[in-house]
């Protein structure tokens, strides 16, 4: 069993993702059984068909403060190092976790060792939601549904003993008929039980993130896994649905404070962390009691962390408890600015009014914070992103990020999309987050584009200015030139502030935002 060799392939451009926890945590549990397991990470390598150079696109639309390179690109060719890599390791598995817009990175490099005849087994949620369109291409041999604690192993156990994987639970196998063998789910596992993981497959770089312009050593803590909210854009919600048809189980668990606890100090005493990000959809769905229990778990770890949760779990008494655990970023979701299309169409009831109170409890605990908004949602208009840049203007904000809708497999929203025929049925989403997949009569897609590239300007500039951003949106070298003089001024005002690269004071940042 010991020289059964499974390589983990992640397809990733730059630094878009941090280190996949999940990943760590399969490399923990095969090792557990005495599987030999290696990792080939295409973060830093050029070689991809589309190449996006995340970096620069998020400092340029102003998404993130500019901030000291961290790491350094390879020299080589990706797709070369790859192959050389599965001849020389002889993998009896590959396995591969995509979103899905990595995924047809993941299967450019597949391409490159389609001659090697290793099958390979993909996982994650385009993987569960998707998986009909994953095995139509000769690459994909097998599918995880589900989460893959339970079903990775087995697999691997199975293999290395030469046994039939035919019926394996929760997992769909592409036979040589070209047939596809569909298997139940296994219930879902307890995330307590789970080995820490091993993140030492990575490079030591790639622990290193920035947030509010200085690098740290940032390491990934899951706290909960799904959401219990049912926002459109998402696919939590259908991993609880999925759960609850086949298993009678919900998706939604939460983690012990104990086994939290436990992953916090092993990142810090064994991996040097000096911040944590916590990894939830939503942090604060806890109860009361529950929150109470993190706080007091998490007073005597002293180092800064990051989370995101909903606008209206906000509470002073959080925050306050939240300030004095060491919060030191947190990102929320508003996602539009319409009370009636956020109700209606991203699934969440909330006033405007509610949001700029429970946003203003942030700025007067002085926590930096990220908004995020989504633009060209299923049946937008540019009237209502209007609403979304008005509202952003009310807000007590660190920094807002406005992101292009992507509409992923297993959300609602896609399959609004497409019934309205704004998109096919197959359609996979792109690897460039800021290329629109489809425009609708009252928002195109070069308007799309030219809202957001120009989204912070416009919430952060005196109305005066507009006539300077409206020309900055035309995607014509004329408006180019003017986009890239108010990038800079912005960078200057707004960005780069007497120790910014150590502490961001909202008071100071706040003060210079003119209505």
């Amino acid at each position: 069993m010991g020289e059964f060799r499974v390589l983990m392939l992640y397809p990733n451009v730059r630094v878009e993702a941090l280190v996949p926890t999940s990943l760590a945590l399969f490399s923990a549990i095969l090792k557990r059984e005495g599987f030999r397991v290696e990792l080939f990470d295409t973060t830093y390598y050029d070689t991809t068909t589309r190449f996006i150079d995340v970096d620069r696109t998020k400092t340029m639309n102003l998404i993130v403060r500019p901030h000291q390179a961290h790491y350094e690109m390879r020299k080589t060719d990706g797709y070369e190092d790859f192959r050389k890599k599965v001849e020389e390791y002889q993998p009896h598995l590959i396995a591969v976790t995509a979103t899905e817009s990595m995924f047809p990175m993941a299967i450019n490099y597949l391409q490159h060792i389609n001659d090697l005849d290793v099958p390979v087994f993909l996982g994650g949620v385009f993987a569960t939601f998707a998986p009909e369109i994953a095995l139509r291409f000769r690459e994909i041999d097998m599918i995880c549904i589900g989460e893959g604690e339970r079903v990775f192993p087995e697999l691997c156990r199975k293999m290395s003993r030469g046994d039939d994987i035919l019926s394996t639970l929760g997992i769909w196998i592409k036979k040589p008929d070209g047939t596809i063998k569909r298997n139940p789910l296994p219930p879902p596992i307890n995330p307590d039980d789970n080995p820490l993981p091993d993140l030492s497959i990575f490079e030591d770089g790639r622990h290193l993130h920035p947030r509010s312009g200085k690098v740290f050593r940032l390491f990934q803590v899951e706290t909960h896994r799904g959401c219990p909210y049912k926002c459109t854009f998402c696919n939590s919600p259908a991993q609880d649905v999925l759960y609850k048809d086949a298993t009678g189980h919900s998706f939604f668990r939460k983690k012990s404070f104990a086994k939290i606890r436990e992953e916090i100090l092993y990142v810090r005493d064994n991996y040097r962390a000096n911040y944590i990000g916590f990894w939830a959809d939503t942090f604060l769905a806890w109860t009361d009691r529950e929150f109470d229990e993190f706080c007091e778990m998490y007073r005597d770890i002293r180092l800064p962390f990051w989370c995101q949760t909903r606008i209206e779990t906000l509470t002073i008494d959080k925050v306050r408890k939240l300030k004095e655990a060491g919060v030191h970023r947190m990102d929320l979701g508003l996602e539009h600015g319409s009370e009636e299309f956020r109700r209606r169409v991203v699934g969440r009831s909330y006033s405007n009014d509610l949001a700029v109170e429970k946003m203003k409890i942030l700025a007067d605990f002085d926590i930096p914070h990220t908004v995020n908004n989504i633009i060209g949602l299923p049946t937008d208009t540019r009237e209502l992103v209007w609403d979304t840049i008005k509202l952003n203007r009310r807000l007590s904000i660190d920094t807002c990020r406005a992101s292009v809708y992507m509409p992923y497999c297993g959300t609602p929203l896609r399959d609004l999309a497409v019934k309205m025929g704004y998109m096919d049925a197959d359609f996979i989403c792109p690897m460039d987050p800021n290329e629109p997949v489809f425009g609708m009569p009252d928002l195109s897609i070069d308007q799309i584009k030219g809202v957001l590239r120009t989204f912070n300007l416009y919430v952060r500039f005196p109305k005066e200015r507009w006539p300077e951003i409206k020309l900055a949106e035309r995607l014509t070298p004329e408006g180019d030139a003017k986009w890239s003089e108010l990038v800079e001024e912005f960078k200057r005002l707004y960005y780069y502030q007497p120790d910014n690269a150590n502490e961001v004071n909202l008071s100071e940042s706040l003060s210079k935002m003119k209505e």
